[in-house]
C-alpha cells in the first residue's frame, strides 16, 4: 500500500506531506483547489512526463516522494527487475524535477522512466478518464478476459506463444529455401568451393599460433642464436669462464672445511642445490640451441603453411576455428541445396504439423476463454446492475477464427453491452457514455480486485456525470472495494465522499501574499462539515449538518454488510 506522499515546490503545493490509511482514502475540496495536483503528483513519481512549469514559481526544483508498504508477491517481482524493498518492507521512489532535466530514484539508486512504470505496474493501479478509455479498446479486451482466466490461459498462451515463433521460423526458412533454381545452382558451385578449400588445408585447431610462433622464431634466428650462445657460455661448464665454472670451484672449497662448522655445511648444501638447478638449466639451453637449427627449406614450408592458413582467415574467420565452422555450416547448407526437394518437403512437413499443434493449443485456449467469458460476463452484469445499469446486459463475446493463428491464439474477443431494456448488444465503444464509462470501468475493478496482486488503486474522475441513486451505488462499490484493497479517490460527490475510512480536504489558501495548496486529514467533525458543504453549497446550515450525519450513518451501515 501507498504509505505516503510528499510533494515539495510542485504548483501551488509549498511542501506538503500525506500519510495515507487503509481501506477508502477520499480527497475533497472546492473547484480549483488543486486536487488534481495530487493525483498527479503520484503519476509524476512513476514516470509520467514531467512538465517544467510545474515548478514553483522562484523555486530550484519539484521534489515527489512516494513511499510504499510491499506485501512478498510484490517484493519477488521487484526482485526479478532487480530492486529490493527494506527489510521492514519499505519502497521508496523519489522524483526531482528541475529546469533543464528530471531525475528518478528507487530507494536511493538512479533509475530511467521506462523502469519507473514497470516498477509502478507492480505497486499501483492509477484510473482516470485515459483509463476509462482504455475499456474502448478492442485489443484490451482480450487482455482482460485473459487476465482473469488465469494460470491456464497464461500457461496456454505461452506454449502458443513459442510454437508460432518456430512456425514463423520455418516459414522463413522456406522462404529463404524458395529460390530459383539458378540462384540454387550458383549458391552450390561457390559453397563446393569454399567447402573443398577448406578440406584440402587439413586444418588444425591452434595451428595458427604455433605456425606465427615458429615464424617469428626462424626470421629472428640470428640474433636468438647469439643470444643463446651468450647465455650458455656465460652459465656454461668446462669454458673457463662460466658461471657453472666457478660454482663448481666455490663449492670444492666448501666441501674442503665444512665439516669442521654446522654453518658451513649449510651453506654448502645451498650452493649444492644452485649448481644442480644451473646444471638443468645448461642441459635445456643446450638442448633449445640444437632444436634451432633449421634450414632454408624449413622456413619456405613454415613461410608457406602460414600464408595458407592467413588468407583462409581472411576469407572465412579470425582464426582457425571459426574458419572451421565455417566449413561446418557450407556443408551443412551445401547438403540442403543438393537434396532441396527433400528437405523442402520436410519443412513442409514440420510446418504443417506445426499449424496442427497450433490449432490445438489455440482451441483448448479457446475453451479456456470462452469459460472465463461466461463467468466474467455473469459477475460484470451483476456488478453492472449495483452500479444501477437497471436494464443492462452484457456479454463478452469470444469468437474464434482458425484461419487467423496468431502469437495469442486465434480467438477475436469483444465487450458486447446494452444499457436499455429491448436494445441489442452492441460493441462496447459505440455505446458507453463517460459517465457510463466509469461505471464500467469500477465494476471491472470490483470484479478482477481479488484476482490483483495490486493493493493500491487510485480513481480520478470516478463519479464523472453521475448523481443521486447512481452515486450512492458507486460509493457503494468503492466501499466494499475498500474492504481489501487500499482505495485513494478524488471526487465531488457526497454519496462517494461520506463511504470514506479515510478524508483528506484538499484548500487553496493565501500565503505570504502566495497562493498555497495545501493537503489535511480532517476530523470526524470536520468530515461532517465537509460532507455539509458538499451537499448544501457555500453556507453550512443546520440541515446541512443533519444531512451529512445522516448520510454517514448510512454509509457506516452499508459497510456493515
Amino acid at each position: 500500500m501507498l504509505l505516503s506522499l510528499h510533494v515539495k515546490n510542485l504548483a501551488l503545493i509549498d511542501e506538503e506531506e500525506v500519510s495515507f490509511g487503509e481501506g477508502l482514502n477520499i480527497l475533497t475540496g472546492e473547484t480549483g483547489a488543486g486536487k488534481s495536483i495530487v493525483i498527479g503528483s503520484v503519476n509524476m513519481a512513476l514516470g509520467a512526463k514531467a512538465d517544467k512549469e510545474l515548478i514553483r514559481t522562484g523555486a530550484e526544483y519539484a521534489l515527489v516522494e512516494l513511499v510504499f508498504q510491499v506485501n512478498e508477491e510484490q517484493g519477488r517481482k521487484l526482485k526479478e527487475l532487480d530492486f529490493f524493498p527494506e527489510e521492514d518492507g519499505t519502497f521508496i521512489i523519489q522524483r526531482k524535477i528541475m529546469p533543464s532535466r528530471s531525475v528518478c530514484k528507487v530507494c536511493g539508486e538512479t533509475v530511467g522512466t521506462k523502469q519507473l512504470k514497470e516498477i509502478a505496474e507492480i505497486l499501483i493501479d492509477i484510473h482516470g478518464q485515459h483509463e476509462h478509455q482504455t475499456l474502448l479498446q478492442k485489443k484490451k479486451h482480450k487482455e482482460i478476459l485473459d487476465d482473469f482466466a488465469g494460470q491456464k490461459a497464461f500457461d496456454l498462451k505461452s506454449e502458443i506463444r513459442e510454437r508460432y515463433k518456430e512456425l514463423v521460423s520455418l516459414q522463413k526458412e522456406l522462404e529463404e529455401m524458395s529460390g530459383d533454381e539458378t540462384a540454387r545452382e550458383k549458391e552450390a558451385a561457390l559453397l563446393g568451393f569454399e567447402v573443398k578449400e577448406i578440406e584440402e588445408a587439413n586444418l588444425l585447431p591452434g595451428e595458427d599460433e604455433e605456425l606465427e610462433q615458429l615464424y617469428r622464431k626462424m626470421i629472428n634466428s640470428r640474433k636468438i642464436k647469439e643470444s643463446v650462445a651468450d647465455a650458455y657460455r656465460m652459465t656454461g661448464y668446462g669454458l673457463g669462464e662460466g658461471a657453472g665454472e666457478y660454482i663448481g670451484r666455490a663449492l670444492r672449497e666448501l666441501k674442503n672445511v665444512s665439516s669442521l662448522d654446522e654453518d658451513l655445511a649449510d651453506l654448502e648444501t645451498q650452493l649444492q642445490d644452485i649448481d644442480n638447478l644451473l646444471n638443468d638449466f645448461n642441459r635445456a639451453i643446450s638442448g633449445y640451441m640444437e632444436e634451432l637449427e633449421f634450414d632454408g627449406e624449413d622456413f619456405a614450408r613454415t613461410e608457406e603453411r602460414l600464408n595458407l592458413v592467413n588468407h583462409l582467415k581472411s576469407k572465412y574467420g579470425n582464426n582457425i576455428e571459426e574458419v572451421l565452422a565455417y566449413k561446418a555450416r557450407g556443408e551443412e547448407r551445401l547438403n540442403l541445396l543438393e537434396n532441396y526437394e527433400v528437405y523442402r518437403m520436410e519443412i513442409t512437413q514440420r510446418i504443417e504439423s506445426m499449424k496442427e499443434i497450433l490449432q490445438k493449443h489455440c482451441g483448448r485456449l479457446s475453451d479456456v476463454r470462452k469459460k472465463g467469458a461466461k463467468e466474467l460476463g455473469k459477475l460484470l452484469k451483476k456488478a453492472l446492475l449495483d452500479l444501477n445499469f437497471e436494464e443492462v446486459n452484457f456479454e463478452i463475446q469470444v469468437r474464434p477464427c482458425p484461419e487467423a493463428v496468431a502469437s495469442d491464439g486465434y480467438d477475436d474477443v469483444e465487450f458486447m453491452i446494452s444499457t436499455n431494456k429491448g436494445e441489442k448488444l452492441k460493441p462496447l465503444n459505440q455505446v458507453a457514455s463517460g459517465g457510463e464509462l466509469s461505471r464500467i470501468m469500477l465494476a471491472f475493478k470490483t470484479v478482477l480486485a481479488d484476482k490483483d496482486d495490486i493493493q493500491t488503486l487510485i480513481f480520478d474522475e470516478i463519479d464523472t456525470g453521475i448523481s443521486g441513486k447512481t452515486a450512492w451505488k458507486v460509493s457503494e462499490k468503492m466501499g466494499i472495494l475498500g474492504r481489501n484493497h487500499q482505495i485513494i479517490c478524488i471526487t465531488h460527490l457526497p454519496q462517494i465522499a461520506a463511504m470514506s475510512d479515510v478524508h483528506f480536504l484538499i484548500e487553496k489558501n493565501a500565503k505570504k501574499e502566495r497562493t498555497v495548496t495545501t493537503i489535511r486529514k480532517i476530523s470526524e467533525e470536520d468530515d461532517l462539515r465537509e460532507l455539509a458543504r458538499m451537499l448544501g453549497g457555500a453556507e453550512i446550515t443546520e440541515a446541512a449538518l443533519q444531512n451529512a450525519k445522516e448520510m454517514k450513518e448510512l454509509a457506516r451501515n452499508t459497510k456493515l454488510y
